[in-house]
């Protein structure tokens, strides 16, 4: 398929019950969070999600969608724990909590297509004394025993980058990529935002290779989303909300709080969503944050 082209709705209708997605992004940075907002807007259910986790995973726990979280962390940086995912994680939520250079092997050994990678990571620590844990012993004169990282295969990873073409070539320019190269490597498939879908020529890739996330025949589909990271960064396009982060934080206190939250935030359009958080003059306009 030459154009790849889809609608937010279009995504959501490629995932399944049951399914384990991948988020990129990291914490409040670059995180897809329009599709987040359409996920939770339909009917899926029973999905597990791995993710270096920010409010993706707060939104998706308080509505009812996970059915398994693996995460190496869950911050909104200046709030520091997401109170949707405290909520969630005392009600039982089933996790496989992983340092977070466990969770880059785990991705790394699911994208090189191998069963796990060896780690120090965890020597003496309760964190492998969960289940999905095992040593191995070199085969090597050392000998040595070390831990067992399993990879983390996912269905689908679900992407925001800054610039994409129909084709689904695609340029990340924000200072830092993450591991979004290697959650589109370890998924059977690959659906991406972008802040603008341009003709491939204005993506420059002669001059812009290095930005390129990975090759084209990787993504499965490619979405405009203005805006769609927010309230989460996409620098250089625009900074993180921290008013926006402070109103979901506050919707935990209650019931009530979340489902005012959900109403005028979520269960929206898009151009409303807009409207509701104060334009596109405000969000290009908001300050870097200082961490």
């Amino acid at each position: 398929m030459l154009d790849k082209r889809m609608t937010l709705d279009d995504i959501v209708d490629q995932l399944s019950d049951g399914m384990t997605i991948g988020i990129g992004g990291w914490a409040t940075r670059r995180k897809p969070m329009a599709l987040v907002r359409a996920l939770l807007r339909s009917r899926l259910k029973d999905l597990t999600l791995v993710s270096y986790g920010g409010p993706d995973v707060g939104l998706l726990a308080a509505a009812g969608k996970l059915r398994r979280l693996v995460f190496a962390f869950v911050s909104l940086d200046h709030y520091p724990l997401d109170p949707h995912f405290r909520a969630a994680r005392q009600e039982g939520l089933d996790v496989l909590e992983l340092d977070e250079g466990m969770f880059h092997l785990g991705l790394r050994a699911a994208a090189m297509r191998v069963p796990f990678l060896p780690t120090h990571i965890g020597i003496g620590t309760d964190i492998i004394r969960q289940p999905a844990f095992r040593t191995v012993r070199s085969p090597y004169e050392d000998g040595e025993e070390l831990v067992a990282v399993p990879a983390l295969p996912l269905d689908a990873t679900l992407l925001h980058l800054h610039r994409a073409d129909a084709l689904g070539n695609v340029l990340t320019l924000s200072p830092d990529p993450f591991f979004d190269e290697l959650m589109a490597r370890a998924a059977k498939r690959v659906f991406v935002t972008t802040e603008k879908l341009v003709p491939t020529p204005e993506l420059d890739m002669a001059n812009n290779a290095r930005f390129n996330l990975c090759e084209r025949a990787l993504i499965s589909g490619v979405a405009e989303a203005p805006f769609g990271a927010h309230p989460t960064s996409a620098a250089p396009d625009y900074q993180l909300d921290l008013g926006h982060l402070k109103t979901y934080a506050d919707s935990a206190a209650s019931p009530e709080g979340w489902a005012d939250y959900r109403a005028r935030f979520i269960d929206v359009g898009a151009d409303h969503y807009l409207d509701a958080i104060g334009g596109a003059g405000r969000v290009a306009a908001l300050p870097k944050p200082v961490y």
